[in-house]
């Protein structure tokens, strides 16, 4: 597959976030009419349903294509159902039982410098728990270059996706840029998206809008409800449920079952993204889940084989690609003064101090791309 470069795309002004609330209880009837009259059609390949062109006021209908077709009550009973709790509170009564910390990270070359590999605690705490770990690990291609990992605890973080005019497109969206006052009180960080849907090879669903048709295979971050979030491939590792409220896909997997894919070329400057300058070693980012399904963030200037190498290295068992080249790939963590502080581009901090954009990216609202935010849950 060839992605073309959306590095020289800039952001165009997206509507602004109103207050953070939930988008409603029930559906409108005029989607589930729509779902009826259509009839939908069914991607057989992705498993998907949808409705109608997304749009103000268009919701798209999913459910799990098991059955070769599907009544329009059904259709509406997994929407109802998928589209339910989205901005209600899901903090879970009770203490937070988070994962075991992650292990250091060997060094891909010996000896080790002093603090490479080793895990610093990074963002908000969460009940007084850690939730966000970085490190950095030197590149086995580029001994000079260092490459930005964070990991990330689901039991104590909830992710969300944020929609932009340009990245997804439309102007309809609930979670959009900048972050909200309200949301930025629980926020402990946020990473940037993948490629304009132009460049993906890959479909887009959120808040109830199907902006690009979901594909069979392709790598997929799957956010549900509960705010848990886990990557996979469309239709073998994750596929439509009730419970999903968030799909983002981007080209292939570029790990799977804890090995990078094969045919990787470090010289790849168009396979897995245009590179700008035709430079095989551009910034990338991806993010992958762990066996005990922590996520894990990897970002700098890089091959893609290193790329693969250090999401391995980070105990990745699945992973896809982000955004690319200089401009785009971001991950900051906010660390507020006070435990219900809100998180601001004052207390932010990126994952590394090469990334050209800063932590008031995501409060800007210019900012027209889709990014996803993890916050306490």
């Amino acid at each position: 597959m060839v992605a073309t470069a959306d590095a020289q795309e800039r952001p165009t002004p997206s509507g602004r976030e109103r207050e953070d609330r939930a988008p409603g209880g029930a559906m409108s009837s005029r989607p589930l009419a729509i779902a009826g009259l259509l009839a939908v059609g069914v991607a057989l390949g992705s498993g998907f349903v949808s409705s109608a062109t997304p749009g103000p006021g268009n919701h798209v209908v999913a459910r799990a294509a098991r059955a070769p077709a599907a009544s329009p009550q059904a259709l509406a009973h997994v929407v109802a159902r998928g589209l339910a709790g989205q901005g209600a509170s899901n903090r879970p009564a009770g203490r937070l039982t988070p994962l075991a910390a992650p292990a250091p990270l060997a060094s891909f070359l010996a000896p080790a410098v002093p603090g490479e590999g080793a895990w610093r605690q990074a963002g908000r705490r969460v009940n007084g728990l850690a939730a966000i770990y970085t490190t950095t690990l030197r590149l086995p291609d580029a001994p000079t270059t260092l490459a930005g990992v964070a990991w990330m605890d689901p039991r104590l973080l909830r992710a969300r996706l944020y929609s932009g005019s340009l990245s997804p497109g439309g102007l309809f969206w609930h979670y959009t840029a900048p972050i909200s006052p309200g949301a930025a009180r629980s926020l402990v960080a946020a990473f940037s998206g993948g490629f304009l849907l132009k460049d993906s090879a890959g479909g887009y669903l959120s808040e109830g809008h199907l902006v690009a048709p979901l594909r069979a295979g392709a790598a997929s971050l799957v956010i549900y409800r509960d705010g848990r979030a886990t990557v996979g491939a469309w239709g073998h590792d994750v596929s439509m449920t009730p419970s999903v409220v968030a799909v983002r896909q981007n080209l292939t997997l570029l790990v799977d079952h804890g090995r990078p894919v094969a045919g990787l070329d470090a010289a790849d400057t168009s396979a897995w993204g245009a590179s700008l300058g035709a430079v095989p070693n551009t910034p990338r980012s991806a993010l992958g889940v762990t066996a005990d399904g922590a996520l894990v963030y990897v970002s700098g200037p890089m091959t893609i084989v290193d790329l693969a190498r250090v999401l391995v290295r980070a105990g990745a068992v699945r992973a896809m690609v982000l955004d690319m080249n200089p401009l785009w790939p971001v991950f900051a963590s906010y660390t507020p003064a006070s435990p219900n502080g809100e998180a601001a581009p004052a207390n932010g901090v990126d994952l590394l101090p090469t990334m050209e954009q800063t932590p008031a990216r995501f409060f800007e609202a210019a900012y027209s791309r889709d990014f996803v935010t993890m916050s306490a849950r």
